[in-house]
């Protein structure tokens, strides 16, 4: 038989998706699931982006430019200016998903043996990307203890090397939902410089900022204009995740001339979905002041459930909709596919992801899991409930 790559082979699996076997065997038995697994809003797509598509007048759905439409790539750098981000359609690739943004990235500034430093815990699939891109994560721990914030700068000047071309966040944070302040990103805006390093921040999830803080772009730092790469998508935002829009942004020429041949070697981006996500763009203020109060009431009711809980640890998410929590077993693999597989109250069960699948530094983690609190209150506190009495009888 034919050998399987090795980096077919070292390619990692999704923490998120690797239990749906054991939640598809839940269902199977009758059980319904609560799915705190996986950040797929529950909030309804703004009608006006899914009327663009029922009424759209297209006789051939043909391709668009490899970089994504004029049009929408100009209504894109207005949206921006109107979060004080001053940026051309010229700095913008419209990509497949912030995921293929992220891909540019890796692709358009490291070679394969380069590394990038991540604070961790991280988005899991930037072991993916790093795989699949042959560059080496070097990670810099962040803790539960500290709620996630930013290491001290010196433990990241321990860990750059000649290897090193980037450094890469997540802000607000998936899996721990912390929103960087404009003080740490001048701190890592000073260390790209001193080092002549790449900043990429994947900025998923900007709208979602909390408790009157608000949301800080490296793109927004001077400065640091060639050194800024910034990942977006339109999944999160206005909760378009099968739409597959996203857009690496950068006023380095460079940069967005090399990403756009990664972008012409896939030919374009869907046009459908480029037509949804421009309509999404006349998206009311009002609906995003809905979202905003609903998940900082889901964030609050699933916090203080939790920590009704003994043994359990939780870090208070400032952005984004998930947080990590730390629960009193050995290996929250084991327990997550026990959920599934043994126990239910009443014929309920919970879905979580294990967290060790966010970190690359092996054995950290094990003890934790991620919460997406993307269902209403009602659930979410059934789910914390199911979770409580599972604690109860669980035996490593």
């Amino acid at each position: 038989m034919p050998a399987i790559s090795k980096k077919g082979q070292h390619m990692p699996q999704s923490p998120i998706r690797k239990l749906v076997p054991y939640a598809e065997l839940a269902y199977s038995r009758g059980k319904t699931v609560y799915h705190l697994n996986i950040g797929q809003p529950d909030i309804k797509t703004p009608e006006i982006a899914l009327d663009a598509v029922r009424v759209h007048s297209l006789d051939i759905l043909a391709y668009t430019r490899s970089e994504g439409s004029d049009k929408y790539r100009a209504k894109i750098a207005d949206y921006y200016s109107k979060h004080d981000i001053q940026v051309t359609k010229d700095n913008i690739i419209v990509t497949t998903g912030g995921s293929e943004a992220l891909m540019f990235a890796f692709g358009s500034v490291m070679d394969t043996d380069d590394e990038i430093i991540i604070p961790e815990p991280f988005y899991a699939n930037y072991n993916g990307f790093s795989t699949a891109s042959g560059v080496n994560i070097v990670p810099v721990i962040s803790k539960i203890e500290d709620n996630f914030a930013l290491p001290p700068i010196e433990e990241f000047e321990k860990l750059i090397t000649p290897k090193t071309k980037a450094i890469l966040i997540c802000n607000p944070g998936n899996p721990t939902g912390y929103l960087y302040s404009k003080e740490e990103i001048g701190k890592l805006a000073d260390i790209v410089k001193k080092h002549d390093l790449f900043l990429i921040s994947d900025e998923v999830y900007r709208e979602f900022a909390y408790d009157g803080i608000a949301h800080y772009s490296i793109m927004q730092e001077e400065g640091i204009a060639d050194h800024a790469i910034m990942i977006d998508s339109v999944s999160k935002r206005y909760s378009m995740c099968g739409a597959r829009i996203g857009c690496l942004v950068s006023k380095n020429k460079e940069v967005i001339n090399t990403a756009l041949k990664f972008a012409q070697a896939r030919l374009s981006p869907p046009t459908l979905a480029q037509i949804a996500s421009e309509a999404a763009l006349q998206t009311p203020q009002s609906y995003f002041d809905g979202v905003i109060e609903e998940y900082v009431e889901r964030r609050n009711t699933l916090i203080s459930e939790l920590e009704k809980i003994d043994g359990v640890k939780v870090a208070k998410p400032k952005g984004a909709f998930y947080c990590i929590v730390e629960l009193p077993v050995k290996n929250s693999d084991a327990f997550a596919q026990w959920l599934l597989e043994s126990f239910d109250v009443d014929g309920e069960t919970v879905m979580v992801a294990p967290a060790a699948g966010f970190y690359s530094t092996p054995g950290v983690g094990l003890n934790q899991i991620r919460i997406a609190y993307v269902l209403n209150q009602e659930s979410l506190i059934k789910a914390v409930s199911i979770l409580k009495e599972a604690l109860k009888v669980y035996k490593d």
